[in-house]
């Protein structure tokens, strides 16, 4: 763990040339991962990440310099190399005085992955495979895979903060494809938490992820190719909540909206979405795989309004970004690990449930596209536009959901979409992802109830 005293004369060198602030994030994490391939356990492997980074302020401009040398001698190397970097001032620097807080836990881990027998890893991806492989002949191929990770970080800095903290995730996924006269089709099924190895037995069924991938693939080899044209879109939950974490949650957070490279900027106290969407980012939910006790510059986690019944009401926001906006943090500095700066991300977004009957929003679609399962797409925050794949479609006839459909896309901006949701149901559930951004790829979930836009580009067939 880093040293204290340690700590205080590496941040006392970091600043001793005109710096106003300095941190030091340091991390040990190890890591494992087991996957099959088919019949065959193809990979089985543990790695280890190990450093420190030193950031230094001077005003708004930032340095930051990391190292894997955690040594006395190798944090003083990087504070005097960011020192250097930020400021040509020579002075004795300032005294250092580091108080240490406890870091309340909410995210409770019974049973560390790494402590379970390799066997019994082995099983869990093996009956995940099995699974799939039994749902139809025309699987042709599945990949499944359990990993994890135990991330140990203490955040120390200028203001006297030294705060250390445990964080454990664990997840698995299948891919399945299927097969049939020449064509191929893929489905997939990734569930996972801020939790233990227990989350196999509480929570999520190996064998059930494994047959929702595979009937997801064989669902959509069996379909027609979707229709191109302007219609009424559906989107159901979970996964459906990736278009607006893509689409107007990057464009809220503050490392687009400070250089004003968002399409929200200046909008605070405005409506920029329907009267029905009301938007948080949460990372206080326990055990979630988006969630934290504390963000990687050391401040406790929030739960965020960013939108009410259509009004924006907040950015999300990290400390160097707090001096550009001129707004408070937001708990929402996130980082992939030692070797990245940290910026403002999002953590647990959703569109939070409504008051809309989800069968009376099939019901009332005379015709449109049901998008069951998004899959991942583009966008381009600045403007709002996106293109996202819909992994798992079903055409709505009459007020039915009528037959699958392959090959759909939506296309669209941020802010057009949002105000066209004229429904959103009453039960909201999230799926888990990795979002990539300035610093790095970091767990995030996305959720939504049902909701329908009132009209959509969907990109298929003529």
């Amino acid at each position: 763990m880093l040293n204290k005293t340690a700590a205080e004369k590496a941040l006392a060198r970091a600043v001793s040339t005109g710096g106003d602030f300095a941190e030091i994030f340091y991390e040990d994490t190890r890591r494992s991962r087991i996957s099959q391939t088919d019949d065959r356990i193809d990979t089985a492997s543990t790695a280890r990440v190990h450093g420190a980074g030193i950031r230094v302020y001077n005003g708004l401009n930032s340095v930051y310099v990391h190292s894997n040398d955690t040594s006395v001698a190798g944090l003083m190397k990087i504070a005097s190399a960011a020192a250097d970097a930020i400021g040509s001032v020579r002075g004795e620097g300032r005294d250092i005085h580091l108080i240490g807080s406890i870091t309340p836990n909410i995210h409770e881990v019974k049973q560390l992955p790494m402590d379970v027998d390799g066997a019994k890893r082995a099983n869990l991806v093996r009956s995940a495979c099995l699974a799939a492989k039994s749902v139809s002949p025309e699987i042709a191929h599945v990949t499944s895979a359990q990993w994890d990770w135990e991330q140990h970080v203490t955040i120390a800095n200028t203001e006297g903060m030294f705060k250390s903290d445990a964080r454990v995730y664990t997840r698995m996924s299948v891919q399945a494809v299927a097969s049939r006269d020449g064509v191929n089709q893929t489905g997939s099924c990734s569930p996972g938490g801020h939790t233990g190895f227990e989350l196999f037995e509480t929570g999520v069924d190996p064998e059930e992820v494994g047959r929702r991938a595979a009937e997801q693939a064989v669902t959509m080899l069996h379909g027609d190719f979707c229709p191109a044209g302007v219609m009424p879109v559906i989107i159901d939950g979970g996964f459906g909540g990736v278009i607006f974490h893509e689409a107007c949650g990057h464009s809220l957070e503050a490392t687009s909206v400070a250089f004003g490279n968002s399409e929200f900027c200046g909008k605070l106290g405005a409506q920029i979405a329907s009267v029905k969407v009301s938007a948080y980012d949460d990372g206080t939910i326990p055990n979630y795989w988006g969630s934290e006790n504390i963000d990687d510059e050391g401040n406790p986690t929030t739960k965020l309004l960013l939108i009410e019944n259509g009004i924006l009401k907040n950015y999300m926001v990290d400390r160097l970004n707090s001096r550009r906006m001129n707004m408070p943090v937001t708990g929402s500095g996130r980082r992939q690990n030692y070797a990245f700066a940290p910026t403002s991300r999002m953590r647990n977004t959703y569109i939070a449930a409504g008051t809309d009957d989800e069968s009376e929003i099939i019901s009332s679609t005379a015709e449109g596209l049901y998008a069951k399962e998004m899959g991942g797409g583009s966008v381009n925050p600045l403007t709002g536009e996106f293109n996202f794949a819909v992994r798992e479609g079903y055409l709505i006839k009459n007020g039915r959901i009528d037959r699958p459909v392959r090959g759909a896309t939506l296309i669209g901006k941020g802010g057009e979409t949002i105000m066209k949701i004229d429904r959103v149901g009453r039960k909201m559930w999230m799926a888990e992802g990795m979002c990539g951004s300035a610093s790095g790829s970091v767990p995030t979930c996305v959720g939504q109830p049902m909701i329908r836009v009132t009209d959509m580009t969907v990109g298929g067939r003529k």
